[in-house]
């Protein structure tokens, strides 16, 4: 961020604790969310906080919203940004609000569950390993958690496109486009576990490659996945109505909440047109790898609990 976009920052902060009084809570709240807009802003050339259009504020609101954010989230990110450009209004750094037509999402309808980190460790501890499937669903989960797939990429998932060392997956996701996603050593811990009971299965042909199979063998189905994942939440108690597709969206909310660039989530979210794994290799790997790093809350060694360190 540029020197003058740092002082517009910081007089802001002041103004909402001098002038409008905010608590400290809520003035944090403010601020995290304005910072999700800076990163924004951040990762894409050309602009800055006081160039924005109305059309890159929808942009910005758009992404959010592909994301999984909930209309309630939304609602706040939006009236924090209106806030934000009254100021700068009233400052005199703008003649023209751009925020001025933006339009908050209803919030009076149902509202997407969305899962703490709390909440996920409590629905993958609650996987029963004696149990002959539990060492199974427990990497199932890991892996929809730590790398945000959506059911069909994780049942196509293949044990040849896991990279145990370099720690990345190749999943197959919509358009049968391909992209390279890390995968966080906690998961690569649990598939380890999930392999030793995979070798005393008779693999019927055509899922030999299929890394998470049935106990006769084959592939597992979307509505065996969705049952997992319900019947896990009764047993850890978690009364939210969830879903596979939650846990995506726990995936993409607590990057995003951890302070990850908004890009890279989309591009581990396979949101983004990447034609061949080669290229996307080449130009993303790293950049995605030390955004899983810096902000996952499974990165952490299962081994030691210490949280890991870029040097693989």
């Amino acid at each position: 961020m540029a020197q003058k976009e740092t002082d517009i920052m910081d007089k802001y902060t002041a103004y909402l604790r001098l002038e409008k009084g905010l608590s400290e809570n809520t003035e944090e709240a403010y601020a995290d969310d304005l910072n999700k807009l800076v990163r924004f802003v951040g990762s894409e050339p050309g602009l800055n906080i006081l160039s924005l259009t109305y059309n890159d504020l929808q942009q910005f609101i758009a992404q959010l919203y592909d994301l999984g954010l909930s209309a309630r989230s939304l609602a706040r990110i939006i009236s924090g940004i209106k806030s934000f450009y009254r100021f700068l209004m009233a400052e005199e750094y703008l003649e023209v609000d751009p925020s001025e037509l933006l339009e908050s999402p209803k919030t009076g309808q149902k509202l997407p569950e969305v899962l703490t980190v709390n909440e996920v460790n409590s629905l993958v501890n609650s996987v029963d390993l004696s149990k002959a499937e539990g060492q199974r669903n427990r990497a199932m989960l890991e892996v929809l958690y730590s790398c945000g797939l959506r059911v069909s990429e994780l049942i196509t998932l293949q044990y040849s496109n896991v990279y145990f060392d370099e720690q990345f997956i190749i999943v197959r996701g919509k358009g049968d486009k391909q992209r390279l996603v890390p995968i966080s050593p906690m998961a690569i811990h649990e598939i380890r576990n999930y392999l030793v009971d995979r070798r005393n299965v008779k693999v019927k042909k055509g899922f030999e490659d299929t890394l998470f199979l049935n106990r006769r063998g084959a592939g597992l189905t979307r509505v065996m996945i969705f049952h997992i994942v319900k019947e896990q939440a009764q047993i850890a108690g978690i009364s939210k109505n969830i879903s596979p597709h939650t846990m995506r969206h726990a995936f993409a909310t607590h990057l995003l909440e951890g302070g990850a660039n908004l890009r890279a989530i989309q591009m581990m979210l396979g949101h983004e047109s990447i034609t061949t794994t080669e290229i996307y290799t080449h130009i993303d790997r790293e950049f995605l790898r030390r955004e899983i790093i810096a902000h996952h809350p499974r990165n952490r060694n299962p081994e030691t609990g210490n949280h890991c360190t870029g040097n693989g």
